[in-house]
């Protein structure tokens, strides 16, 4: 049975998904020591999902620096506190490396917030958004971009958080590493999908999907 995919979602339709969220084990990375380890692995993977976090601003304005890059694998993830370790030489390492595939969205306002933070010249990226345009897709947020591969409903209650605090709560630490696993989801059904043409695109005019 042909996978059934929408040009666009409606909000609505979409609160009342099943929510999903990563489980797999979470490392929250603080020290430069820590960041060599957790690069080494992940640059002997094959692909990777990733994500950035910035402490919301309430002021007009004023921006704040990046302050989480998530970067996760399908078992596991790992939360690299940038406003603790800045763009050190292992994080920097990670972000030129043009051996290992990383997928995001909207990766074009993340390594600019990255380069805020240092210099590097971007290694092996890709976009969602770019690919997802190709079968036909048009609400290219992740929250529908997940709701209409796997309808499953991504959390965004956690969004407004600090992520400058000390310590992350447990749903912190979920929220911000479901957003890394999501983007390799998606990337891994859009290859699926593409090679197979196993899917079917319902356009939606005027009303959108209920």
């Amino acid at each position: 049975m042909k996978k059934t995919l929408y040009n666009k979602c409606d909000k609505s339709w979409v609160s009342q998904l099943p929510s999903i969220v990563f489980e797999g084990p979470i490392h929250v990375v603080f020290s430069h020591s820590e960041a060599e380890k957790a690069v080494d692995y992940l640059l002997a993977q094959p692909i990777l999902g990733i994500d950035t976090e910035t402490k919301p601003s309430f002021k007009k304005g004023r921006c704040n620096m990046v302050s989480l890059l998530q970067v996760s694998t399908l078992e596991q993830c790992f939360l690299f506190r940038l406003n603790t370790l800045g763009l050190s030489a292992p994080i920097i390492r990670f972000l030129e490396d043009t051996t290992v595939l990383k997928v995001g969205l909207s990766l074009h306002d993340d390594i600019l917030s990255l380069q805020r933070r240092g210099t590097f010249t971007p290694g092996l990226f890709i976009d969602l958004q770019d690919h997802m345009r190709e079968l036909g897709v048009e609400d290219l947020s992740l929250q529908k971009l997940y709701a209409n591969f796997f309808h499953q409903k991504i959390s965004k209650n956690q969004r407004l958080t600090n992520w400058d605090i000390d310590v992350f709560t447990e749903r912190q630490k979920r929220y911000a590493a479901t957003d890394a696993w999501a983007c390799l989801k998606l990337y891994n059904e859009y290859l699926r999908l593409r090679a197979t043409g196993d899917y079917e695109l319902v356009v939606v005019e005027e009303e959108p999907i209920k």
